[in-house]
């Protein structure tokens, strides 16, 4: 999850670099004025690219969010007023997770929520212990958990103890965690109306534009009832370019391993009749390129954008990370822990619909920690637990997730949702 400002090769739901296009143009910016016309007309725009023809109707240029992988997002209130509780599956589904793999599965009764993860939906060696997955299990939960106190419900929350291990041949899926509901007054929250709005951002920031005080504040308050994870919070430029040079080496030894790039590969959807199909995975439209370069993106096969992706700038992804004022890394006792990767979940979810609701934007760069994953699925000595150790300064805590936040220069859009019925067993 090769370092250019859009790396097909890093690509979680909730990290993902940017294929490096020109600023803002005119033609950037009347682009939406033309999508009406030629919608109107019913012109079709065609690239020719690799020797093959793209129309741009057949590839969604013209359709952004819409479609049946979309509709998650505009009915997620749905069974908000009959009392049934897969109201709180509909926010659940709404979670970040790595790749957009959605990794969740819910057993519901009227009384509680038995929350299972789907090993098998997993990106392979860049998750070999599938630590990520279930850091996506524990925003699942977050989410289901703030609808449910917003839609009348008192929930206590298990989680199933265990340690993580390699991925099996045929892995079942697994309970991670158990919700039990009680009838009781609603009450609404910020991050729950967020839900809704919370998009991982992954276009540049704008670096001059910081961050207020007292939403750092607010970052640092977010763990207050979870005393086993620990935020750590960085704005000073030498420590943010000392987590960029760590996170940028990560990610270009990582995909230097062909089997990182297979089980990434299998998560990137560029067909629009894919992503209307399939539901899950990276999309041209969440990539955050401008318009116009999200319009070529559609019409060019994978291949091409590898291409494009190899030609960026070496330093890229560093630069694009140094664009955000701020980085955090969260950390709890056991990386390898199964409740502590679900409590890190929890939080990152919670951290980003909180900047969601003060209109900040943010994404995962998460290559330091997926490198700690990789040597030590290797048996290489741990490199870059020992760099993140440094970082934090604490040995008590073991860094887990990585962050940036900050203004974004495009507005982030929404990736395609898997519906209730494919996820309720």
């Amino acid at each position: 999850m090769a370092a250019s400002q859009y790396n097909l090769q890093h690509r979680q739901e909730y990290s993902c670099g940017a294929l490096r296009f020109p600023e803002t143009s005119a033609s950037d910016r009347c682009f939406m004025q033309r999508r009406s016309f030629l919608k109107g007309t019913g012109a079709v725009i065609v690239a020719v690219a690799g020797g093959g023809v793209w129309r741009a109707y057949d590839q969604g240029v013209f359709s952004v969010g819409e479609g049946p992988a979309y509709e998650p997002w505009k009915d997620w209130r749905k069974d908000s007023n009959d009392g049934s509780p897969l109201v709180l599956v509909r926010a659940a589904i709404l979670a970040a997770s790595p790749h957009n793999t959605q990794p969740w599965l819910f057993k519901v009764t009227n009384s509680s929520i038995e929350l299972y993860i789907d090993t098998q939906r997993n990106v392979g060696a860049l998750d070999p212990y599938l630590r990520e997955e279930h850091i996506g299990m524990g925003c699942a939960l977050e989410n289901l958990m703030l609808a449910a106190t917003a839609n009348g419900y008192a929930a206590t929350v298990s989680l199933v103890p265990g340690e993580l291990g390699p991925i099996s041949a045929d892995p079942p899926p697994k309970l991670v965690a158990r919700v039990d509901l009680a009838r009781s007054n609603r009450q609404q929250s910020d991050l729950y109306d967020a839900i809704p709005r919370r998009h991982t951002n992954r276009s540049a920031y704008l670096p001059q534009k910081a961050i207020p005080p007292e939403f750092i504040d607010s970052l640092h308050r977010l763990t207050s009832d979870e005393p086993d994870v620990k935020i750590f919070l960085f704005t000073a430029e030498a420590d943010r370019k000392r987590i960029a040079e760590i996170s940028s080496a990560a990610n270009s030894e990582l995909y230097s391993d062909p089997a990182v790039t297979r089980g990434s590969d299998r998560w990137i959807h560029t067909n629009w009749s894919a992503i209307q199909k399939h539901r899950d995975g990276l999309t041209p439209d969440a990539f955050g390129a401008p318009p116009i370069a999200t319009a070529m993106i559609k019409m060019m096969p994978v291949r091409m954008l590898k291409w494009a992706a190899s030609r960026g700038p070496k330093d890229g992804y560093s630069r694009l990370m140094l664009s955000a004022p701020l980085i955090g890394i969260l950390a709890v006792p056991d990386r390898y822990g199964q409740p502590d990767c679900l409590r890190a979940g929890r939080i990152w979810q919670r951290a980003h619909l909180l900047a969601t609701a003060r209109g900040v934007a943010g994404r995962p760069c998460n290559e330091a920690v997926e490198m700690i994953d990789h040597e030590k699925s290797l048996g290489e000595p741990p490199k870059r637990a020992g760099l993140l150790a440094e970082i934090i300064g604490d040995t008590k805590w073991q860094p887990t997730f990585v962050f940036y936040m900050g203004y974004s220069k495009w507005t982030a859009r929404a990736s395609p949702r898997r519906p209730v019925k494919d996820v309720v067993v």
